[in-house]
């Protein structure tokens, strides 16, 4: 019998369990995970940056910077990170500046004072006569089961976005500003190429893992649940994952979070009272001195089937 298959979990505990610090170890998930989607994929058209594996040179300033984070906290600043992307966008920021990469981070683009075309995410060193553009996503989607394979069926947990929405307006709109009038003063050098860095986790529905063209055969993945199934999940201890934490597989040293099957399903009962904001949930394996998690799921409120059949139908009609 072969053995199971070693779970992204367990290769990112395996290679920087040692780092102790969140945000060194978000960090490290961001330039050592797999990409999301598959660049060699002909839909893409050349379209989507890739940065390639984690070298023993970046393997080691991690380890430096989660002895000394001081540079790292310098640059996200005193200003406490509520949203997900700007905190990513962040993180990568200081790591294409500390490579000597960066010439610049969230440019703004605009026709006149009270028109803002866009904004480059990033524009990184490409030789001496070009910059390289990169829109940089971490996205967090799930496959809604009845809405087929296609990328829209990839939807938000808040079913506001999908994948197919996002790709559409990087595609139209985003790499497409280099080329606009308004941006030519503002660039230093021409640019070269226009490119989507996307990370992220995929969410399906418990027991269903379909590959799907143009998305990563290895992306981080994990399931997705309606409250009423949560006990069908495997493990016994759980923890709710605050939004910061969404990107590196969960890692700490006290168990004060940590829940059991009943009263996470009490909790999260309680708060889709007031809610329908679906919950990132990890099941942790407690050892002493340490918590690690073993796998990620998202918890649905009991109706999220309806209305994501409600959202296919807005769609197929407009």
């Amino acid at each position: 019998m072969e053995a199971p298959a070693e779970s992204y979990q367990q290769r990112f505990h395996r290679r920087w369990g040692h780092l102790r610090r969140a945000r060194v170890r978000a960090l490290a998930w961001l330039l050592d995970a797999p990409d999301l989607l598959d660049a060699s994929d002909p839909v893409w058209a050349g379209r989507i940056a890739t940065l390639g594996p984690v070298t023993p040179e970046t393997a080691a300033w991690l380890n430096r910077l989660d002895a000394d984070p001081a540079p790292l906290d310098e640059a996200l600043g005193a200003k406490v990170h509520t949203r997900l992307g700007l905190y990513a966008e962040k993180l990568m920021a200081f790591y294409f500046a500390q490579q000597g990469r960066l010439v610049a981070h969230g440019l703004q683009v605009r026709a006149s004072p009270n028109d803002t075309v866009g904004e480059f995410d990033f524009l990184l060193e490409d030789g001496p006569d070009a910059v390289e553009h990169v829109e940089f996503a971490t996205k967090f989607y799930l496959l809604d089961g009845e809405g087929g394979q296609q990328f829209d069926a990839l939807v938000g947990p808040n079913l506001a976005d999908s994948l197919g929405i996002k790709m559409r307006k990087v595609f139209e709109r985003q790499l497409s500003l280099g080329g606009h009038p308004a941006a030519q003063a503002l660039l230093p050098r021409p640019v070269s190429k226009a490119k989507a860095l996307v990370k992220g986790w995929l969410f399906y529905p418990s027991g269903s893992w379909p590959g799907m063209r143009g998305i990563a055969a290895g992306h981080c993945r994990g399931f997705w649940c309606a409250l009423d199934e949560i006990d069908t999940l495997a493990g016994d201890e759980f923890l709710m994952l605050p939004r910061l934490q969404w990107l590196a597989p969960f890692k700490a040293q006290s168990a004060t979070w940590m829940m059991s099957r009943a009263q996470l399903h009490a909790e999260l009962s309680a708060q889709f009272e007031t809610s329908s904001t679906p919950v990132l949930v990890s099941s942790v394996r407690y050892q002493p001195g340490k918590i690690e998690e073993i796998e990620r799921g998202f918890i649905v409120p009991n109706d999220w089937r309806e209305r994501a059949a409600a959202r296919r139908m807005v769609k197929a009609v407009s």
